[in-house]
């Protein structure tokens, strides 16, 4: 009757629960879907390829998304991915601007290219539709090109 009383407890012991949130498994998580969005990014960027010119100008604010217009090498002309030829580009910038209203952001992607009289045709066309806010836009020349 000994060793009832007094062996009881001795054997085995339980442990009391974990309390701590073991982060590790967390962290490996959050690393892989970092890596992740970081691949698939520059993937996500569509638009026409062109050759954009670089000077030091600063970038605009943005407040709402703007209109994509883009000129390419070719002279072809589109409103973000959509290729349009002239009578249809003028159509669909009036429908655009009737839609939006003549406050909304046009950006001009144009080719470094192409000659300054095809940049200025489309610009008239882009401000003869009603719009106010047009924006050129470029790639900023680097550090070191721009100091000298």
């Amino acid at each position: 009757m000994a060793m009832g009383v007094g062996g009881a407890g001795r054997g085995k012991r339980r442990r009391a629960p974990m309390s701590d949130i073991n982060v590790t498994p967390m962290v490996d998580v959050m690393l892989v879907l970092l890596i992740i969005f970081m691949v698939a990014a520059p993937l996500l960027m569509t638009g026409v390829a062109v050759d954009l010119p670089k000077t030091a100008a600063r970038a605009l604010p943005t407040d709402m998304e703007a209109i994509s217009v883009t000129i390419d090498r070719d002279g072809r002309r589109s409103i973000g991915d959509e290729e349009l030829d002239d009578a249809a580009f003028k159509a669909r910038l009036a429908a655009l601007q009737t839609a939006r209203g003549t406050e909304a952001r046009i950006v001009i992607r144009a080719d470094a290219a192409i000659p300054y009289g095809a940049v200025a045709a489309l610009l008239a066309d882009v401000t003869g539709a009603g719009f106010s806010r047009v924006a050129l836009v470029n790639q900023p020349k680097s550090v070191q090109a721009a100091a000298g």
